[in-house]
């Protein structure tokens, strides 16, 4: 997503219905995958099936966590801030009536848990493999779960890096010694640049095992309740684009169009990742969640009637084939329009995904854009009327009206605690909290 903006990133799609992959296990060549630990299985009759009330926690350029200021501190003072800011945001949440939350426990090419394959994540230090002194992910599972809250971890496929200044080449660089190393440093073949960030090349077969390994790895070893992809697969922006040719040349051969050959790479990618994780545990649900239009009717009679960026023609991610190929738990679509933004109507959207998993076992739960609840926009007023409370509270009527519609997650974490959101929150509170 430029999701760790304003989370309206690149979307796509898959258009060709190609077989699945055998049914053996895939195998990281590059780095093996952890051994099965498995973690012990839920009772199935204690799983709940009320609906899904989440919120997306961000940490990348910690725009949720960890607070900035814990960055400097001492170590020992670091880890408490840390802590204290996670469980008071996770009590805040518990009285809103959160009941899910989506932790981003690998915003780029590190990590927030002691991994043997990424280095450790920047964000909670300021340097890039530098040991936190603690466990965030395990520490989120514990308290979370103390507080009768599940876990989802949120991960962010391909992406390196934020940005491509010559200082962040310089700290990649400065992992080389590091066991581990950044990816940038052991495999830069696989390295691309996209949308001014460095980018892993989903074209390449090793590093789709790469990333299924780095899932494994958390599945193995974590309880946690769920596993999350966002819509970063193929982002580009206009003067910042992917360049795959040499791959497509490559691995393309017998793909009608790079654009097909480039869907099957992403969907690739999810058989690979649901088939693991299922082996793994097969109660840990995996979703994804991508941009809320897959296409537009005018494209695609199947499409929506909508005149939005489109997942499947911009991410190359055809999130509507993995519905119908059942290759994720749940689908998560960021429908992040009010109902009068006509190009893109909220209704219209949830509508037709409520339609698309109707025939299916996938679970739809909607993404709304709590970062635009008060915040003045030209082109969609409704969020600051009555401080966003009426347009709220139709998308969550609406959400609560189709019977295909498991839940709401809200993005982002942070925008609860801003003053505009205040009117938000308490009808929030209202509506959810116990």
């Amino acid at each position: 997503m430029a999701r760790h903006i304003t989370r309206l990133g690149a979307l796509v799609g898959c258009a060709l219905l190609l077989a699945s992959c055998s049914s053996k296990p895939p195998k990281s060549v590059i780095t093996p995958l952890p051994p099965v630990a498995k973690q012990p299985l839920p009772d199935k009759s204690a799983r709940s099936n009320e609906p899904v009330r989440g919120v997306w926690l961000t940490t990348v350029s910690r725009l949720d966590w960890p607070p900035a200021s814990s960055v400097t501190a001492s170590p020992a003072l670091r880890v408490s801030l840390q802590q204290k800011a996670l469980t008071d945001k996770l009590d805040n949440l518990k009285r809103l009536g959160v009941n899910t939350v989506f932790f981003q426990v690998k915003p780029d090419g590190t990590a927030l848990w002691p991994s043997k394959i990424l280095p450790w994540s920047d964000m909670l230090t300021g340097t890039i493999g530098a040991d936190p002194g603690y466990d965030p992910l395990q520490f989120m599972l514990d308290e979370a779960h103390k507080r009768g809250m599940k876990v989802h971890a949120w991960f962010n496929p391909y992406r390196v890096s934020t940005n491509t200044k010559p200082s962040t080449v310089a700290e990649l660089n400065r992992t080389l010694p590091l066991n581990p190393a950044s990816v940038f440093v052991l495999h830069r073949d696989w390295i691309r640049t996209a949308s001014d960030r460095y980018v892993l090349d989903p074209g390449i077969p090793e590093a789709r095992d790469w990333i299924t390994s780095i899932v494994a790895e958390v599945v193995a070893h974590y309880p946690v309740d769920g596993v999350q992809f966002d819509d970063y697969f193929y982002a580009e922006a206009p003067g910042s684009v992917l360049n795959d040719n040499q791959t497509f040349q490559q691995y393309g051969s017998g793909f009608a169009s790079k654009a097909d050959w480039r869907r099957n790479n992403t969907q690739q990618l999810i058989e690979q990742v649901s088939r693991t994780i299922k082996q793994l545990n097969p109660n840990v649900e995996f979703g994804v969640s991508p941009c809320g239009v897959w296409r537009n009717r005018s494209h695609d009679p199947a499409g929506s009637d909508t005149r939005g960026a489109a997942a499947y023609d911009e991410s190359y991610a055809d999130t509507r084939l993995w519905v119908q190929k059942g290759l994720v738990d749940y689908i998560a679509p960021q429908i992040y329009w009010p109902f009068s933004r006509d190009a893109a109507r909220y209704d219209v959207l949830a509508k037709w995904w409520a339609d698309v998993v109707k025939p299916t076992h996938t679970r739809l739960y909607i993404g709304v854009a709590l970062y635009k609840v008060g915040e003045p926009s030209k082109t969609e007023p409704d969020w600051t009327v009555n401080g966003g409370v009426p347009e709220l509270k139709k998308q969550l009527d609406l959400n609560d009206a189709l019977p295909e519609i498991g839940g709401t997650i809200l993005f982002r974490e942070n925008n609860l605690n801003q003053p505009q959101a205040q009117q938000a929150v308490n009808y929030l509170r209202s509506r959810w909290g116990s």
